[in-house]
């Protein structure tokens, strides 16, 4: 049975579970009102800063550098059950140089079209072992920030030669450009 973490929890996926190598972020929403989540990752270094451009992996670049991370692609409509988009990450490729791997969402376009994360049903993030078939934790978004753009899910941060995982859940109107401006 999966964990489900608040804002602020954290989990050590070394300790509890040492053999975890492939994980597959899974982001799933329903809305009736067309929102267009994406999943993004930075992969950033001790100095919170991208190592390089590539290290932004999102719907327009959906692979890292170091074949850590890969996008499967956008899903523009969050449409039927389960995850809507998906990004694949191996432990055993994160670059020497990357200590965190951010997880973001953002909400495409939405200054545009007047949207927010306040218009979404059941909004969540997990981490699903690949190799083992099992959902390790998931975290719920359900609408905690209604006027948020973007919200900073969690980040798997590397601690010596252990990853903990620890569910950030800091949304913000900065949209996906502001983020981008503060880490690279």
């Amino acid at each position: 049975m999966a964990i489900k973490l608040n804002k602020g929890g954290s989990y050590n996926l070394t300790k509890e579970e040492p053999a975890l190598k492939k994980i597959m972020i899974g982001l799933g929403w329903d809305s009736g009102k067309g929102l267009d989540l994406d999943a993004s990752v930075f992969l950033l270094g001790q100095n919170l800063k991208l190592p390089a451009e590539g290290f932004f992996v999102f719907y327009n670049n959906l692979r890292s550098p170091d074949g850590a991370v890969q996008h499967t692609g956008d899903n523009r409509t969050g449409v039927g059950d389960g995850d809507d988009e998906m990004i694949l990450l191996n432990l055993d490729l994160v670059d020497n140089h990357v200590h965190e791997i951010l997880i973001v969402a953002s909400i495409y376009d939405a200054e545009i079209r007047n949207h927010n994360f306040g218009l979404l049903k059941d909004a969540y993030i997990r981490l699903y072992d690949v190799e083992n078939k099992r959902e390790i934790l998931q975290y719920d978004l359900d609408a905690l920030y209604p006027d948020a753009t973007i919200v900073e899910f969690g980040k798997i941060h590397r601690i010596g030669t252990e990853w903990k995982f620890t569910a950030m859940g800091l949304g913000s109107e900065k949209g996906l450009q502001g983020l981008v401006d503060i880490y690279a």
